[in-house]
C-alpha cells in the first residue's frame, strides 16, 4: 500500500506578519522536500462547522469566523494571527485530518501525512493560541472514535511545545490516550508529568532544556512505548512537530533529523503490532526552514517504508 500526502494551496493563504515564525514558507519548504517522494497526493477538503463542532462549541467557531479580517493581519493574541484566507486554510487543515482518517481506516492508503497550516495542537476548546485555531489532532481522534467506531486511539505529540490544546480537548475522553513529549519548562507552561487526564489517559514526558536524542530515545523506551503497547490503539495519530531539532530557534532541545526518523520508525512499528499499521500524521511546528524540510522528509520516508 502507499502513503498519502494530504494538502491544499489554501493553506498558503494564511498570512502572518513579517518575521513571524509560523510563515507561509514553512509549508513551501515541506512540500518542496516531499516532491520527489512516491506518494498518493490528495486534496484536503474543507471541514464544515459540524466537523469542527466535534471538538469546539459553535460559539467558538463563530467567534473565529468573525475575527477574520477583510484585509491585512489581525492578532487574536500576541502569537496567533488571522488574515483574509485564514479561516479557509484552517478548514483545510482540519479537513485534511478527517480525510486522512477516512483514507487510512478504509485501507485506501496505509498511512497519511497532512502537510497543512495553521497547526492545531495548542488550540483549546474555546481559546486559540500558539499559532493554532482548531484542534486538528483531537478532531482526528474524535472523528475516528465516533464516526468510524474505532475503539481506542492514541495521539503521540512530539512537538517541542506541549500539546496543551489536544490535552484540553481529550482530557475527559477515556477512549483516547495522549502521549506528549516536550521541553519543560517552556511555553505554554503545561505538560508536567503530574497532568494525567480525567481517566489517566494523558502521559506527559517532560524533557529538560539542552537534552538531545539519547535522552528522548530513553524516555520513549521507558515510558511511551510500554504505555502504547498496554493501550493497544486501533489508530495512532501523530502531532508531528519538528521544532525539537537542534537548529530550531524557538526552543532548546537538541534532536537530529535522524532522531525524528527513529521515532517515526518506532511508532510505526507499534502501529503495525496493534493498529494494522494505521497512522495519521499532522504537521505541527518546526521553524528553522532547512531543519523542518529535512526532518519532515525523513518522517515521511519512514511512513512510506512502513506502508510497504
Amino acid at each position: 500500500m502507499t502513503t498519502a500526502l494530504i494538502t491544499h494551496a489554501d493553506c498558503l493563504d494564511h498570512v502572518t506578519p513579517a518575521g513571524h515564525p509560523e510563515q507561509v514558507a514553512r509549508l513551501d519548504h515541506v512540500l518542496h522536500a516531499l516532491a520527489p517522494l512516491d506518494l498518493l497526493r490528495l486534496a484536503a477538503p474543507p471541514a464544515s462547522d459540524a466537523d469542527l463542532a466535534r471538538v469546539h462549541p459553535q460559539r467558538y467557531i463563530d467567534r473565529i469566523k468573525a475575527a477574520e479580517p477583510e484585509a491585512g493581519e489581525h492578532p487574536l493574541d500576541e502569537d496567533t494571527w488571522m488574515s483574509p484566507g485564514s479561516m479557509r486554510a484552517a478548514r483545510r487543515a482540519a479537513g485534511a485530518a478527517i480525510r486522512a482518517v477516512d483514507a487510512v481506516i478504509s485501507r485506501e492508503v496505509a498511512n497519511a501525512f497532512c502537510a497543512t497550516r495553521p497547526p492545531g495542537h495548542h488550540a483549546e476548546r474555546e481559546k486559540p493560541m500558539g499559532f493554532c485555531l482548531f484542534g486538528n489532532a483531537a478532531l482526528a481522534a474524535t472523528y475516528a472514535l465516533d464516526h468510524h467506531g474505532i475503539e481506542r486511539v492514541a495521539v503521540v505529540d512530539f512537538d517541542v511545545h506541549h500539546g496543551n490544546g489536544t490535552q484540553d480537548l481529550l482530557w475527559d475522553e477515556p477512549r483516547a490516550l495522549l502521549i506528549s513529549s516536550q521541553q519543560f519548562p517552556l511555553w505554554p507552561g503545561s505538560g508536567a508529568a503530574t497532568e494525567r487526564g480525567g481517566h489517566d489517559n494523558v502521559l506527559n514526558i517532560p524533557l529538560p532544556p539542552g537534552s538531545g536524542g539519547d535522552e528522548m530515545r530513553a524516555a520513549y523506551r521507558r515510558d511511551a512505548f510500554p504505555r502504547l503497547a498496554a493501550f493497544k490503539p486501533n489508530l495512532i495519530v501523530m502531532s508531528a512537530g519538528f521544532d525539537a531539532h537542534r537548529d530550531d530557534p524557538l526552543a532548546q532541545l537538541a534532536w537530529s533529523t535522524e532522531d525524528f526518523r527513529w521515532l517515526t520508525h518506532e511508532l510505526c512499528r507499534i502501529a503495525a503490532e496493534h493498529a494494522r499499521g494505521r497512522v495519521v500524521s499532522l504537521l505541527e511546528g518546526g521553524y528553522d526552514l532547512s531543519a523542518l524540510a529535512a526532518s519532515a522528509k525523513a518522517h515521511v520516508e519512514e511512513l512510506i517504508e512502513a506502508g510497504k
